[in-house]
């Protein structure tokens, strides 16, 4: 890997993030299958909804199999407060099927002996898996090197300067992953979204009370001096 300006920003901008955040540790990892699921849940809505909307289909339909073979009526209600139900629901049922049809059970423990590329193919396949949902997958449920960005991280990433404003989403994906150290993937990502939610926000960001403020280089950033 050829060491660039963008390389050392954002090795820059990790480190201090490690130093002043510490090295954060995901939830309890889930099954693939189960992270997968909740990736879905979890598009256009927060954490906290995302895994009330989990937990009440865990609830509902003790196995995937039954939430395979549910009505798409009573899944859509299930999921509600996740928002979005009536894309969601759908979607989690025909992704279900799908992989039910081609792999003949919902283990998806192969994915990680499969070359990295192959595999975030093989995911990206379904309809309504993109390749932030992939990247969660294939990092924080079967230990594979792969950087999803969310909003927070696109954004943080272009206020700092380590991507082009104009680059949209699918190519930072792919641009973090040759910028950063696939070691720093697991702490890079949750890091960035602590400094998005906390700090970098939308439309009022925390400039003054930035940890890497020094290093970056928002052109309306205020320094609160």
């Amino acid at each position: 890997m050829q060491i660039t300006a963008d390389h050392a920003l954002i090795k820059a901008v990790l480190d201090e993030l490690n130093r002043v955040y510490g090295y954060p540790v995901w939830r309890d990892p889930l099954p693939a299958i189960d992270e997968l699921v909740s990736t879905i849940l979890s598009q256009n809505t927060n954490d906290v909804n995302r895994d009330r909307a989990f937990h009440a289909l865990r609830n509902r339909f003790p196995t995937w199999e039954e939430v395979m073979e549910a009505p798409e009526e009573e899944i859509i209600n299930t999921v509600r407060v996740a928002g979005l139900a009536n894309q969601k629901g759908p979607r989690i049922k025909a992704v279900l099927q799908q992989i039910h049809a081609e792999v003949g059970s919902f283990d998806l423990t192969f994915l990680a002996d499969m070359p990295l590329e192959e595999a975030r193919d093989w995911l990206l396949r379904f309809k309504g898996i993109g390749r932030k949902t992939a990247a969660i997958v294939l990092q924080f449920a079967l230990g594979r090197p792969a950087f999803p960005v969310d909003t927070h991280i696109y954004r943080v990433s272009g206020r700092l300067g380590v991507r082009p404003l104009s680059m949209d989403v699918e190519k930072t994906h792919q641009l973090m992953e040759e910028l950063i150290e696939p070691t720093d993937y697991y702490t890079g990502h949750l890091n960035l979204i602590r400094l998005g939610r906390e700090t970098c926000h939308p439309r009022k960001p925390d400039c003054p009370s930035c940890p890497v403020r020094v290093l970056c280089r928002y052109p309306e950033k205020t320094t609160g001096e």
